[in-house]
């Protein structure tokens, strides 16, 4: 079974038919061009899974080349060969889409781990393609991501009951994503341009639950100056989210219970009802029914919030979905940390077995480290395979570094300067070094 389909293009005959033959034996499908505007013209970029060129080729550029197939298939990784003087070069164009740069003279096993890298990102960006063409609610897909049969289940079940005005239990353990079910259900629905109310219900005080969750009138209680609106009277028309429903005191459980029957509430210090239009949903990380069951938790409750349930699978459950989440939460975090696409790792060996106890939560932790993990040491998972040296790895950073934060003070040294930490000079001379702008300005 082939690792990839790689489209190899450099002007060198000689490095093509060595790439070739190399990848060729690593278990890729390989298609050479010493043209690039050849390659241009022939490669169809869906047939691809990634594609490596040299930068410096008469005619087309490797920069030409990325812009040609980040505008046809953003999501195509392109990788490029760099000679010693256009490092800085590679560097920007990291930031304008390219997958990883490597210079040359290569080592063939490093570049088989970068095309490793960039194939699977490839595949996981398929797969979730194809699920969300499948599901047809690309938005939902993007909430609730996962190719494991239980979360196809989920999101449909979601669809249909988005829209029927009734109650639902949701059970999941921490860090599964009971909010992010909540709002789906909210969203997908029609009461989605009303409030979504999210109500902890470990927070709240016990003594301050009633004014919170009720409202209170004016003089209620001392230091009640004015009316109050409860927190179900304000989502009218909404939906009211019960988080950690189970860590309700007993006695507040009733009240709760009769404003979920009634439909109405009365706020403190007042003997008039107020009816409430909202939809309830609960969600709990404990097995309700046996809470009830054991007098911790209210059977007639449990019975009202569990007209409809919805289970969310745990992690572990669903390993198949372990390293599409990773890639997506490791993404994400490059792009909140305005870091380039090369800084986003591998799925660290043996994490897929992990049992995860904290759930997608400690997922997306895990993978926002090795983010930053790869930032501060450069490709720790590659080191072995890398030519580079340590010190090659920190001036890579940091030139990538002051590129980012001159781009986002709009050009200014002095700003980019005072976000960076550093005197005017020290970056002055930084930034020529790097070669990141023809001139520095002079210091005032």
């Amino acid at each position: 079974m082939s690792r990839g389909s790689i489209v190899f293009i450099d002007d060198e005959a000689e490095l093509c038919a060595a790439a070739e033959a190399w990848l060729g034996v690593s278990g890729f499908a390989v298609t050479s061009f010493t043209a690039p505007q050849q390659a241009l013209d022939r490669v169809e970029p869906g047939n691809v899974d990634c594609v490596v060129t040299d930068v410096r080729m008469p005619g087309l550029s490797g920069i030409d080349v990325l812009r040609h197939f980040r505008a046809m298939a953003p999501d195509l990784p392109v990788v490029l060969l760099t000679g010693h003087g256009d490092v800085a070069l590679a560097v920007g164009a990291m930031r304008d889409g390219a997958h990883d740069f490597i210079e040359k003279p290569y080592d063939a096993d490093h570049l088989v781990a970068v095309l490793d890298r960039a194939t699977e990102r490839r595949r996981l960006g398929r797969e979730l393609h194809r699920l969300r063409q499948a599901a047809g609610g690309a938005e939902l897909e993007d909430r609730l991501v996962g190719l494991a049969p239980d979360m196809d289940s989920l999101r449909q079940s979601i669809l249909q009951l988005a829209d029927i005005d009734v109650d639902v239990l949701i059970n999941g353990e921490t860090g599964t994503g009971k909010e992010v079910v909540a709002r789906a259900l909210h969203d997908y629905g029609s009461r989605a341009k009303g409030q979504f109310v999210a109500i902890n219900c470990a927070a709240i005080p016990e003594t301050i639950f009633e004014s919170e969750m009720f409202g209170h009138a004016s003089g209620a209680f001392t230091g009640a100056a004015g009316d109050r609106v409860g927190k179900l009277d304000f989502a009218r028309g909404g939906t009211v989210f019960l988080d950690e429903i189970e860590s309700m005191p007993l006695a507040l459980q009733a009240k709760v219970l009769r404003a979920i029957q009634e439909r109405s509430i009365e706020p403190l210090g007042s003997n008039a009802s107020r009816p409430i239009d909202v939809r309830f949903i609960a969600a709990t990380k404990v097995d309700l029914k046996a809470e009830s069951e054991a007098g911790r938790f209210r059977a007639d409750l449990y019975f009202r919030l569990a007209t409809v349930e919805l289970a969310i699978p745990p992690l572990r459950q669903r390993r198949e979905d372990v390293p599409l989440l990773f890639n997506l939460f490791a993404a994400n975090a490059a792009r909140r940390f305005k870091l380039p696409e090369a800084t986003i790792p591998p799925l660290p060996a043996g994490l897929a077995a992990s049992d995860w106890p904290g759930n997608v939560r400690e997922l997306k932790a895990v993978a926002e480290r090795a983010v930053l993990g790869m930032t501060r040491q450069g490709a720790v998972q590659q080191k072995a395979r890398s030519p580079e040296t340590l010190a090659d790895r920190v001036a890579r950073f940091e030139a990538a570094a002051i590129e980012a934060a001159l781009q986002d003070a709009g050009g200014s040294t002095a700003e980019a300067a005072e976000r960076l930490g550093l005197a005017r000079r020290t970056l002055n001379e930084k930034i020529v070094r790097y070669g990141l702008r023809a001139t520095a300005e002079p210091v005032r």
